[in-house]
């Protein structure tokens, strides 16, 4: 008998630890999708290492945020917009909701675009046919995150968001430690820089954007809500924070350094993920490969759940009413907005001028949403008498100024992408 409780001691503590981290797994999940890993894999092939900075300082903000809404949701007892709400008005929740749901809309329809796309590449390599059809590969995810929302359980959402998001890390963890360059070269590589080209503004936009994502930011709001943490809660919030985007950081460079392993030495760049999977067979080989290509799927499935589940979430939060997910309206919204996961594999083409609409809003997003939070932890009729520390007040600061400055290099580059597409014999 005490044999076999000593026998479950560690697995228990292994649950204890997943069910403690659980909301941080989550925002990983939302955090490394197939944006994340284009961006990534496109500043590790044309820059190196030499941007890690712009993604260390990214997660570090990103970190605060969670933390400050973390803090707000537990101070007041309820979630961001319907705090927004009632501080400042319907009409500033709403046209925060309305941001929101134009970044969820183009994120569903290229993160499908490019996982269909990688996985038709890659399955085409493989068995040297035509490759699995996209619609075939949107078919299959979509079911099998219909099934996993038809069930309605937020325990079980927390436990095969874990389980994908240790496939999606797993995957490119050992990518990295297949095709990392020589320790020297790599150690060289991390030297801070700023590239002096133009096309790096949008590189920058792009790499921080997905990672300070406005709809992460909110939806930690309801898992902290749905976890039930309290004031007494925050020491474990902060640590699950802190986990989350450490994770986050360990498995963004993986990826950079995978593409500065292979792609950077061979001057091949990358425009989208499904260049990596092109030229990643010749280079490392089949198993590196498909390691990669298993880690985007991951990643499309990780950034998609969210994604589905977020439209309910956000208008249950601005009527004050449970986010429950087996109203027939819920399981209806959520259909909606997965049926538009299969415009590019039905209709075909690339999204482009979608994803950079989505882009500009995104960086318009995120430093409303900073001044928000910094005003709503600073006002007594929402958190009471529990006053915001001076650290995280200085913490929001510099994370609205860095929001600031990438926001004007994302404008920089976003002119610089439509001229392109727009003018492309002038470019």
């Amino acid at each position: 008998m005490g044999e076999s409780m000593a026998s479950r001691r560690p697995a228990d503590r292994v649950r204890r630890l997943l069910s403690a981290i659980g909301p941080g797994i989550f925002i990983l999940g939302y955090i490394i999708g197939t944006g994340s890993v284009t961006s990534m894999a496109k500043a590790g092939a044309e820059y190196g290492m030499t941007l890690a900075w712009a993604m260390a300082l990214s997660c570090f903000c990103t970190y605060v945020l969670i933390v400050a809404v973390s803090r707000v949701t537990i101070a007041s007892g309820h979630t961001l917009i319907h705090c927004i709400r009632q501080q400042f008005g319907s009409a500033v929740a709403i046209g925060i909701i309305f941001g929101l749901m134009a970044t969820v809309i183009s994120s569903v329809i290229g993160v499908m675009g490019i996982a269909a796309d990688v996985a038709r590449e890659w399955s085409a390599q493989v068995t040297g046919s035509a490759g699995i059809p996209p619609l075939a590969t949107a078919v299959v995810l979509n079911g099998i995150l219909g099934f996993l929302i038809w069930k309605g359980s937020h325990g079980l959402f927390m436990r095969a968001m874990a389980v994908i998001v240790a496939l999606m890390a797993l995957c490119f963890l050992v990518t990295m430690f297949i095709v990392i360059p020589g320790p020297m070269e790599l150690i060289r590589s991390l030297r801070p820089a700023m590239p002096a080209r133009s096309e790096m503004h949008l590189v920058l936009a792009a790499m921080v954007g997905t990672t300070m994502a406005s709809v992460c930011v909110v939806t930690r709001s309801y898992l902290v809500a749905e976890r039930g943490w309290g004031r007494n809660d925050l020491r474990a919030e902060n640590r699950d924070a802190i986990v989350s985007l450490s994770l986050t950081f360990l498995v963004g460079a993986a990826i950079m350094a995978s593409a500065a392993g292979t792609m950077l030495p061979a001057g091949i760049p990358v425009v989208e993920a499904i260049d990596m999977v092109k030229t990643l067979e010749p280079l490392a080989g089949r198993f590196a490969t498909a390691l990669f290509v298993t880690g985007i799927i991951a990643a499309a499935v990780s950034s998609l759940f969210p994604n589905y589940v977020l439209g309910p979430w956000l208008v249950c939060d601005y009527m004050n009413v449970p986010r429950r997910m087996d109203r027939a309206t819920v399981r209806v919204a959520v259909a909606a907005v997965a049926s538009l996961a299969f415009v590019v594999p039905v209709f075909g083409g690339r999204p482009v001028l979608i994803m950079i609409a989505s882009q500009a809003v995104s960086t318009v997003i995120m430093p409303v949403l900073i001044l928000l939070l910094m005003i709503l932890l600073n006002r007594s009729a929402v958190v009471g008498d529990y006053r915001n520390p001076m650290a995280l007040n200085i913490g929001l600061i510099i994370t609205l100024v860095f929001a600031l400055v990438v926001s004007y290099s994302g404008a920089l580059g976003l002119v610089e992408g439509v001229n392109e597409i727009l003018f492309p014999l002038k470019a």
